[in-house]
């Protein structure tokens, strides 16, 4: 099945696990989902159906890979393969001390010909398609030339879709928190890329806080991911089946978004998930209207208690039955 990536949502550490992914797929059917970045060390010798388990619901959703090693890859590729997910992607961008430690992430952005020997290695054993997320740039190598003949690279050995942070990784000097927000975003090289390269499909991403914003970008460009926006405010995600995918779905109230969830979240408590795992991702639902708050502080205050079960999300719940859309 053809992936449609006008809209993604970025694969985020600690953030989209399973239970997020399932949550936010109740919001917006056709929005492209990502796993949290996994290594391929936890893949290959970790608890593989902790790490890629996944529900069918989910899809169209994909597994983010960290990696180095063209072998490792194509072993994790392999090992993926009985958890049916819609495309693997290959992490480029993150700039941390411990993915730098491993040699993988932003700094892979350096030695282009290795990146592309990674994903031939991966094409090789994959069946479904193999994307690379990445910055404009790493370091002093910030040239949009850098960045071109990157993608120029990689290309050549098969990958046909780059997911594009647009800004520039710093591997030290700033955290991993101000390398999401502190260089200057480059919207224009990204557009600039797609031109240079009409075939690729090319998404852009960093800073995009708007369905608007979206559209805009999508005037220039073949998609579009947003990150902590779509997390913390998950209600942004109703319109987009109807706006970017212009499939006619009117979004469903708040209400109705949680009361779908509650059979999923009882599942799961009865599999031994603690609650607060299942409801740390729909925090931010009702942000912006009168009782987010206390939908916010219920839920806090009570999911992280021994044995909390579905009754804190119900008694959240009727605490905004009065401003409810």
């Amino acid at each position: 099945m053809k992936i449609n990536r006008k809209f993604c949502v970025a694969p985020m550490m600690s953030w989209t696990d399973r239970f997020c992914r399932y949550f936010l797929r109740l919001i917006s059917k056709q929005s492209v989902l990502y796993s949290e970045m996994i290594s391929t060390g936890a893949v290959i010798h970790g608890d593989r159906r902790k790490h890629l388990e996944k529900h069918k619901q989910e899809t169209p959703v994909g597994l983010q890979l960290g990696g180095c090693i063209p072998s490792e890859l194509a072993l994790a590729c392999r090992i993926a393969r009985e958890f049916n997910y819609s495309e693997i992607n290959l992490n480029c961008g993150c700039p941390s001390n411990r993915v730098q430690n491993a040699q993988f992430g932003a700094v892979m952005m350096i030695d282009a010909k290795k990146t592309a020997d990674c994903v031939s290695a991966m094409l090789d054993t994959a069946n479904i398609p193999i994307t690379v997320k990445h910055r404009t740039g790493v370091d002093e190598s910030d040239s949009y030339e850098f960045m071109r003949d990157f993608v120029g690279t990689v290309a050549d050995k098969g990958c046909q879709t780059f997911l594009v942070h647009a800004r520039k990784a710093w591997l030290s000097g700033l955290s991993p928190k101000e390398n999401r927000t502190l260089p200057t975003l480059e919207y224009d090289r990204v557009y600039r890329l797609k031109r240079d390269f009409p075939d690729l499909e090319i998404i852009i991403n960093g800073g995009v806080v708007s369905i608007a914003e979206s559209l805009k970008h999508l005037e220039k460009i073949d998609g579009v991911m947003m990150g902590r926006e779509a997390y913390t405010n998950p209600y942004v995600l109703a319109t987009v089946d109807r706006d970017i995918y212009q499939n006619n779905r009117e979004p469903k109230p708040r209400r109705q978004i949680v009361e779908e969830y509650l059979p999923f979240v009882e599942q799961e408590l009865a599999n031994g998930v603690k609650l607060n795992s299942l409801t740390r991702h729909m925090l931010g639902l009702f942000r912006g209207m009168p009782m987010a708050r206390a939908f916010r502080r219920h839920i806090s205050e009570n999911a992280c208690k021994p044995n909390a079960q579905i009754k804190v999300i119900t008694e959240a719940l009727k605490k905004t039955e009065a401003h409810l859309t």
